[in-house]
C-alpha cells in the first residue's frame, strides 16, 4: 500500500478549511470519503476533491472498504465513542484534540488500539512542525543553558453561546480547546511531567473561559517552573517562551503557524538574537504524511495516545485544584 485512503467523519468548517485539504494535498494520502447528511456542506469539500464519495451517515463511511484511515473532527464529547467504532470497523484513527474529557476515558481506546493492531492517535499537529523539532533540539543541546522556566499563552475571543467551544455538554472550555497546546507543548519540548500544579479559572455557563496554571515540571534530568494562560475571552495571542540559565528561546507563532503568522524562533543569548524562520512548512499536511508513513512502513511517530493521556491527566489535575475567580 503506497497511499493511505482517508475518510472524514463530519463536515466541520475546520475539517473543510484545514485537515481535509491537508489530506487531499499530502504526499501518500488520498481524500476518499466524507460522512455528512448535508449536500451543501459536502459541496465545500467537493470544491477541491471532486471525486469524493459522500456517505449520509458515519456508519456508512466506516463500512466503506475503500477507506483505510478516518479523521474525526467531531465535538469533543464524541471523540472516544467514534474512535472506538472506527477501530472496530478496521480503520486507523486520527482524532482531534482533546481525545477525551478525562484521562481515564482514553484507556479503552488504548486497549482497542493495541488489540486491533491498528494505529490511533490525537491530531496534535504542532509536533510535526519543524519549528518544534528545532525547539526540542535547541533545548536538548543546551542552547539556552539549563531550562529553568517556561511560559505559554494562547487566547482568542469567542463569546458565541451556541458555539461548541462554549457549551459544557459538548466538552467546551479554554483548557480542552487550547490548553492542550499550552500544556502539551511545554511537556513535549522539555520532556517533563508536572509534579506540582496550582490554577485559577474564570467560569461562564459551566465552561472555563480563562485559566492560569502554574507549577513545576520534572524529567530528563530537568526541573523547571511553568506558567500557562488560556482564554476564549481575550484578544488573539499565542507565544511560548523557554527561559534557561544562558539564554531565552521565544516561539512566536507556536500553535497556528501559517495561519496566525509565520513560524519564527528567536534565540536570545547575551546581546545576540538569532532568528529562524519556517515560512513554507505546513503542519497539517506534515501530520498526515507522518501518519501515513507510520501505518504503511512503521516509521516513528512523535505523538501517541499515551502522550495525549498525560496532557489530559494534567488538565484533570488543573480542574481539581483550581480556584474560581470572578
Amino acid at each position: 500500500m503506497s497511499t493511505t485512503s482517508w475518510g472524514v467523519l463530519g463536515a466541520s468548517s475546520f475539517a473543510r478549511e484545514h485537515m481535509a485539504r491537508a489530506i487531499h494535498e499530502a504526499e501518500g494520502a488520498r481524500l476518499a470519503a466524507l460522512a455528512t447528511s448535508s449536500a451543501e456542506r459536502a459541496e465545500g469539500f467537493r470544491a477541491f476533491a471532486p471525486d469524493l464519495r459522500v456517505h449520509a451517515t458515519y456508519e456508512d463511511l466506516l463500512a466503506d472498504p475503500g477507506v483505510d484511515a478516518v479523521y474525526i473532527p467531531l465535538p469533543n464529547h464524541l471523540h472516544v465513542e467514534w474512535s472506538l467504532k472506527a477501530l472496530a470497523a478496521g480503520k486507523h484513527v486520527l482524532v482531534e484534540k482533546p481525545v477525551a474529557l478525562r484521562a481515564g476515558d482514553i484507556d479503552p481506546l488504548v486497549e482497542a488500539r493495541d488489540a486491533s493492531g491498528l494505529f490511533a492517535t490525537e491530531a496534535f499537529m504542532i509536533v510535526h512542525h519543524p519549528q518544534w523539532a528545532r525547539v526540542r533540539q535547541l533545548v536538548d543541546d543546551g542552547a539556552i543553558g539549563d531550562l529553568r522556566h517556561a511560559d505559554a499563552a494562547f487566547a482568542f475571543f469567542n463569546d458565541d453561546a451556541a458555539n461548541i467551544r462554549n457549551r459544557r455538554e459538548t466538552g467546551g472550555g479554554s483548557l480542552p480547546d487550547i490548553g492542550v497546546y499550552t500544556l502539551g507543548s511545554i511537556r513535549w519540548a522539555s520532556r517533563t511531567e508536572a509534579t506540582d500544579v496550582a490554577a485559577r479559572i474564570r467560569w461562564e455557563n459551566g465552561v472555563d473561559v480563562w485559566a492560569h496554571v502554574t507549577g513545576t515540571l520534572e524529567g530528563a534530568g530537568r526541573e523547571l517552573t511553568f506558567s500557562a494562560m488560556t482564554s476564549t475571552r481575550m484578544a488573539p495571542r499565542q507565544e511560548v517562551v523557554l527561559h534557561g540559565t544562558t539564554g531565552v528561546l521565544r516561539v512566536l507563532v507556536p500553535f497556528n503557524a501559517g495561519v496566525a503568522g509565520e513560524a519564527r524562533l528567536h534565540l536570545h543569548r547575551g546581546d545576540a538574537v538569532t532568528v529562524e524562520r519556517f515560512p513554507t512548512a505546513r503542519q497539517y499536511a506534515l501530520q498526515v504524511e507522518a501518519f501515513g508513513r507510520h501505518v504503511r512502513d512503521g516509521a516513528p511517530y512523535p505523538w501517541s495516545l499515551e502522550d495525549a493521556r498525560a496532557t489530559q491527566a494534567l488538565i484533570d489535575r488543573v480542574y481539581e485544584v483550581a480556584q474560581p475567580v470572578a
